[in-house]
């Protein structure tokens, strides 16, 4: 994003004209929260390990009765928000599928 400079003291586009403007590399800041290739594995091995939280395995109960509703409200409970809570309803229905594929 170069921006052409006015030449004027005020603005936006302030200040000498012929400077060629930096690109700035991203901040290490701006990737917080993502996940890294071992982070997920990691998880994936603890829950192969461990398996299902008991609270995990009321929710998969809940969405075999076709409680949906129910059981969003379950995880918003333990996990403290609704979007939490969706994305965990929706990876649990991934455990169902994948649990009825492996059955088959």
């Amino acid at each position: 994003m170069v921006k052409e400079k006015s030449g004027l003291a005020y603005g936006q586009n302030k200040g000498y004209n012929g400077v060629t403007l930096r690109d700035p590399k991203p901040k290490v800041s701006r990737r917080k929260g993502a996940l890294s290739k071992k982070t997920a594995f990691v998880r994936e091995i603890v829950k192969e390990v461990a398996g299902l939280a008991p609270y995990e395995k009321r929710v998969i109960e809940l969405l075999r009765n076709s409680k949906d509703k129910r059981a969003r409200k379950l995880a918003k409970k333990r996990l403290g928000t609704f979007g939490r809570a969706k994305r965990k309803v929706d990876e649990l229905q991934r455990v169902i599928a994948e649990s009825r594929r492996a059955a088959h």
